[in-house]
């Protein structure tokens, strides 16, 4: 396997993971990623595959390999543009932007995402502001995104920000809905169902999950 800087290193069968193929396969859009052919078509399609250090096919081959921590630690995952070329053009019909989608939440939720990579935070703030309010306020949401990645850059947009609050487009005041704890049930039952039925999954063989 060859990292990002392209040195290459060795990876022992028994350092990888067997059911990681299996885990993501039972995940919604991932039913099909055994029957990739490794064609190279989503590859070739996807407009910023350059600027990745995994090709989407190649993700698809480490998956299927059980490189669990090289997969879910890539920036591949989060520079995906959800354009859904790839998908289109699958000759096998595999979801691979699901697929990228079911990755992201995996690598937020195990906390291995790129340090200081705005992508994830911004994800996990997002979630975390639904989770508590019912609804996101934008201007906080965005001076937690640079606290956590580059504050610097909190300067840097502070004019604009001011401009947005002045013409009413952005409000500085924490936004919320009435029925909170109603929507935290419904958001934390749908985590837990999604969490057992990976765990449930992972214990099956590859061949049952294809």
């Amino acid at each position: 396997m060859t990292d990002r800087q392209g040195s290459r290193r060795m990876k022992y069968e028994a350092e990888l993971d067997s059911g990681f193929a299996s885990e993501i396969a039972s995940l919604p859009g991932g039913e099909k990623i055994f029957g990739c052919i490794q064609c190279g078509t989503c590859s070739g399609t996807c407009p910023i595959s350059q600027h990745m250090d995994y090709t989407p096919r190649r993700i698809i081959a480490m998956i299927r390999a059980g490189f669990r921590q090289e997969v879910l630690t890539s920036i591949t995952i989060w520079l995906c543009a959800s354009c859904y070329s790839c998908t289109v053009e699958c000759p096998k019909g595999i979801k691979i932007t699901d697929i990228m989608y079911a990755l992201k939440r995996k690598a937020i939720r195990e906390g291995v995402y790129p340090k200081r990579f705005p992508i994830p935070i911004l994800a996990r703030e997002f979630y975390s502001s639904v989770m508590k309010t019912g609804r996101n306020t934008e201007s906080r949401l965005t001076i937690k995104l640079f606290l956590k990645t580059n504050i610097l850059q909190l300067f840097r947009e502070a004019a604009l920000g001011f401009k947005l609050w002045r013409q009413g487009r952005m409000g500085l005041g924490k936004e919320s809905i009435k029925g909170k704890r109603e929507l935290r049930t419904i958001l934390q039952a749908l985590e837990s169902a999604k969490l057992d039925t990976s765990s449930k999954s992972a214990e099956l063989p590859a061949k049952e999950a294809s």
